[in-house]
């Protein structure tokens, strides 16, 4: 500590709690107690499922949409899939590939996660899919769902005569 502050580690965190010891939820190992002596045990998921969380998401509603944030640091335009299915699930997916590796490349660390990943939103009955924009600007990738027009339910009522 210096002047009463304490300085942030150099030392990447991968997480803390259960999931840092026996592997993230998205991750297609079992957990094995014996895997900890080997030089990949802090990761706890294997690197092909393990970009699914790097597809981190912020969800926000305002008076006239939803608006759906995710971090896809690396990912290109073209390698990102925005869809609806089954009329209010919204899905997020795409691919970060690897780096072209040359002949003769030695790699010292290998810490940035590429690999496939998929998010899915069940929409709330005021979605507008029709409406629905993107843009991905900065490695965020914006949606921006708008919301339908509230209708009035007295319209919808109609008085029947009693006989």
């Amino acid at each position: 500590m210096r002047g009463g502050k304490r300085m942030a580690s150099l030392v990447p965190w991968q997480g803390g709690g259960l999931d840092h010891w026996i592997g993230s939820p998205f991750s297609s190992e079992l957990w094995d107690p014996l895997r900890f002596g080997s030089r990949d045990w802090r990761r706890g998921r294997d690197d092909d499922v393990s970009a699914v969380a790097l597809a981190s998401v912020d969800w926000r509603e305002t008076d006239s949409a939803h608006i759906i944030r995710a971090d896809l640091p690396g990912v290109r335009k073209e390698d990102v899939k925005v869809q609806v299915e089954d009329g209010n699930i919204l899905q997020i997916s795409g691919e970060k590939t690897k780096e072209k590796e040359e002949s003769g490349d030695r790699w010292h660390y290998i810490e940035r996660q590429r690999g496939s990943f998929l998010r899915r939103f069940r929409l709330p009955e005021n979605a507008n899919t029709e409406g629905i924009n993107c843009a991905l600007q900065n490695g965020v990738l914006t949606v921006t769902v708008p919301k339908k027009e509230a209708t009035s339910t007295r319209s919808d009522v109609k008085q029947i005569d009693i006989a």
